[in-house]
């Protein structure tokens, strides 16, 4: 098996693991939500009116402040939402997998033995803060 005939094969295990699915079951749901819907497009349609608000000269500071208030209420009200909690959840522990699985690669490609190699558990995925994995 080559590379890519193995990168198929863990496509297939990741669609298949309860976790993916139930991102795909909780990424679905945010979709069927309306009113989680509603409330994405309306917080959309805030960040550009800030955009726009803050690219205007002169720029005016009380509109700004008015219309941030009214961004962070609006976001507020996303991540209140039943759905959208469970599929910050669910995409949390799927990152978590991803994650774990890519220092594998990682450590492979480092020369570690795939069958032994392990990733710290405290990495963040950032080689930037890393103080190495030995």
């Amino acid at each position: 098996m080559d590379m890519m005939d193995a990168a198929r094969q863990l496509g297939k295990a990741i669609q298949q693991d309860p976790r993916y699915l139930a991102y795909v079951a909780a990424r679905e749901a945010n979709d069927a939500d309306e009113a989680l819907q509603e409330l994405i497009g309306q917080f959309n349609l805030l960040k550009m009116q800030v955009d726009e608000a803050m690219d205007k000269e002169p720029r005016d500071e009380e509109k700004i402040a008015s219309l941030n208030a009214e961004l962070r209420k609006a976001y507020s009200a996303i991540f209140v939402n039943e759905h959208m909690q469970a599929y910050q959840a669910a995409k949390q522990e799927l990152d978590e997998v991803v994650r774990r699985m890519n220092s594998i690669i990682d450590l492979c490609l480092a020369g570690e033995d795939p069958d032994t190699c392990q990733p710290a558990e405290d990495c963040t995925g950032s080689c930037a803060t890393c103080g190495g994995c030995h």
